[in-house]
């Protein structure tokens, strides 16, 4: 049985409706046409305002997925925190894109359901396109893209310095044309890591040349997503592009090209301030003395007479400046000292040591101050 309810709820077309007499034919299907168009032209505009805003919101979520990997490649350790922070700001896009497709969706149930007219009961009936679509491939493992990008840099590094360093378009276009194998992921990764141990070295003129070959890679990437497409199949259009580009594009690469700049050197000073830690860390160790007290935080901790006898070395004063201290004070320095490496005792003053630390040493130099003065005496 044929279902007629389609044409249950269509506008009768302006020539078949009834006017009476006295009303002017013509201006009232005018006046009703010109009233169905805006009601269509601005359901129309509702649908490219969600359309601009579901696209918008795709852009900034792709944007923000783009520094995450970024970050995680250069220095997952001490950009935790920052990486966190845009792990929220993605889940934030991720519900934002969500509610946009949702609007979307409603909004073209209320297409379907609205009335036909003589404007939209015809449309085209053998009208398609084809395009070769690159099929979905399984998400790889993080030990696999490691062992897959480990693997490529080890075959191809040589070649990926050299296109880092080219300059003109053209150039970069024939490179690519002759190397297509490096238009890829593990490309884009190698250059920013680069580029981070560049900043690092302070050759800075170089950095921001790789910098520029990095953005230049990863706008390839981008509009191959887009296409969905294998990269390789479009680089060349994207030399194209940017050869001829308007100014609003050209400052869209070059605002992402400095974006990254500044990550890069972000990047490369908290790795600067971790590598003088560990070296702090290092020469700390390596000046610790048998007690395991580091001699530099001993000497600082000293009183400034103290302080004063190191400085000059001095034996004698070092006694006559213990003796004038009280009891407890002293011994709890000398300790310090001897556990620093600061002072080490002779032989004889050794023996009290052990028996005693701190205690033994100050006895045998007070003993010795005192056999001094009744020697004077």
């Amino acid at each position: 049985m044929v279902d007629y309810s389609v044409w249950d709820h269509i506008e009768v077309s302006d020539d078949e409706d009834e006017t009476h007499p006295n009303i002017d034919t013509a201006s009232l299907f005018r006046w009703r046409h010109q009233a169905r168009v805006e009601r269509m032209e601005q359901f129309q505009k509702e649908k490219e305002e969600l359309d601009k805003g579901c696209r918008e919101c795709k852009r900034k979520l792709a944007e923000c997925q783009k520094k995450m990997k970024e970050l995680e490649v250069a220095d997952p350790e001490s950009g935790k925190r920052e990486l966190e922070k845009l792990q929220a700001e993605a889940q934030q896009l991720k519900n934002e894109e969500k509610s946009w497709e949702n609007k979307l969706e409603e909004l073209k149930k209320k297409e379907k359901n609205m009335p036909w007219n003589v404007d939209t009961l015809s449309k085209d009936g053998f009208s398609k396109s084809v395009f070769n679509v690159k099929p979905e491939e399984k998400e790889e493992t993080e030990e696999q893209k490691e062992k897959k990008h480990k693997t490529f840099v080890e075959r191809y590094e040589k070649q990926i310095k050299h296109f880092g360093m080219l300059r003109r378009w053209d150039d970069s276009q024939k490179y690519l044309s002759d190397n297509p194998h490096l238009v890829c992921e593990e490309t884009a990764n190698y250059l920013v890591i680069w580029c981070i141990d560049l900043e690092v070295e302070e050759k800075h003129a170089l950095m921001e040349q790789v910098a520029h070959q990095t953005i230049v890679m990863q706008f390839i990437l981008e509009l191959a997503k887009s296409l969905k497409v294998d990269p390789r199949a479009c680089f060349r259009q994207f030399f194209t592009k940017i050869k001829t580009a308007d100014q609003q594009y050209m400052e869209g690469f070059n605002d992402e090209l400095e974006a990254f700049k500044e990550r890069v050197r972000g990047r490369a000073k908290v790795r600067i301030e971790k590598a003088m830690k560990e070296y702090e860390e290092e020469e700390r160790q390596k000046r610790l003395g048998p007690g395991g007290l580091d001699p530099v935080e001993v000497y600082e901790s000293l009183p400034p007479e103290l302080q004063k006898c190191f400085d000059v070395k001095d034996v004698q004063m070092l006694q006559d400046t213990i003796s004038k201290m009280d009891p407890t004070e002293a011994k709890y320095h000398m300790q310090r000292c001897i556990d620093s490496g600061l002072w080490v005792p002779n032989a004889k003053t050794g023996e009290g040591a052990e028996k005693g630390g701190g205690e033994g040493v100050y006895e045998e130099i007070k003993k010795e101050n005192g056999d001094e003065e009744k020697g004077n005496a």
